[in-house]
């Protein structure tokens, strides 16, 4: 499988300071890829410098076979930037805006199409200012893929959106996914990154911690955690061998246990591990 983006030994110096410490990546074409991490971890330098906007210190960058130290108009063509205040700075309303925008490009996306699938075709004449935080992110979403871009970067795209408008715009990624575009998503939510990534990066101290699928991430922790009732006290228990502490517990039981479950730890629970704590 070819590579969309290719990274070795980056790294950002600030003075002493080591924003982005020897990274190795590889993202694929067509995957969706997410970055997380705490906090001034490194993720937000390590996506500037592979969108072009910031130079690095060391190391070997490849983005769609491009160094984008040097990036060409082209280039720039084939990308999608999502970037944090876009639709802010517009007077346009979301149609003149996304009409717009996509003259720059040779293949933009039909407005109307685009307006229906970021959820925006009843707000498609309003100004920017009338228009709630998370449906100017949705506008931000429709601006950074009306170019039908190769490649997609997505900086925190759900900040403000409540829980409906969140999974309409799992459903805008998923259908970018199906058309082939390689997406990469940086978030703060980790239910995010399980239900639309296919591999996930976290980043701590500008360096790689942890790289693999949801599956596999969470398959690092290997202790499930086991709670019932026994005469009315609620108890829990962390072990690495549920199925011997239920064999335990229906030993020295006649009946049901009450409020039996097993559950093991979420990815959440991994990412706490991997980065020693929450920020």
């Amino acid at each position: 499988m070819t590579n969309a983006v290719e990274a070795h030994g980056l790294q950002k110096l600030y003075g002493d300071k080591a924003a982005v410490n020897g990274l190795d990546l590889e993202i694929r074409e067509g995957e969706v890829f997410a970055f997380l991490g705490p906090n001034g971890a490194g993720k937000s330098t390590t996506v500037e410098i592979l969108e072009g906007f910031r130079k690095r210190t060391g190391g070997d960058v490849s983005v769609l076979g491009q160094d984008p130290a040097t990036p060409t108009r082209e280039w720039r063509e084939r990308l999608g930037i999502m970037l944090q205040t876009t639709s802010e700075q517009l007077a346009l309303t979301p149609r003149e805006a996304i009409t717009h925008m996509g003259r720059l490009y040779p293949s933009p996306r039909d407005t109307d199409a685009l307006l229906a699938a970021v959820g925006l075709d009843d707000h498609a004449d309003s100004k920017p200012r009338t228009l709630s935080g998370g449906m100017r992110r949705r506008l931000d979403v429709a601006l950074a893929v009306v170019g039908n871009p190769e490649l997609v970067f997505l900086d925190e795209p759900t900040t403000g959106f409540d829980p409906e408008a969140r999974r309409q715009f799992w459903g805008l990624i998923e259908s970018l996914r199906q058309d082939g575009t390689t997406i990469v998503l940086t978030t703060h939510y980790l239910d995010e990154a399980e239900h639309l990534a296919d591999r996930i990066a976290i980043i701590s101290d500008g360096q790689l911690t942890a790289l693999g699928t949801p599956a596999s991430l969470r398959a690092r922790a290997t202790d499930a955690v086991v709670t019932w009732q026994d005469n009315g006290v609620q108890r829990r228990e962390v072990t690495a061998t549920p199925t011997a502490l239920l064999r335990e517990l229906l030993a020295g039981t006649t009946g049901e246990i009450a409020e039996l479950s097993v559950t093991k730890p979420s990815l959440e629970d991994v990412y706490f591990q991997i980065i020693g704590g929450e920020e």
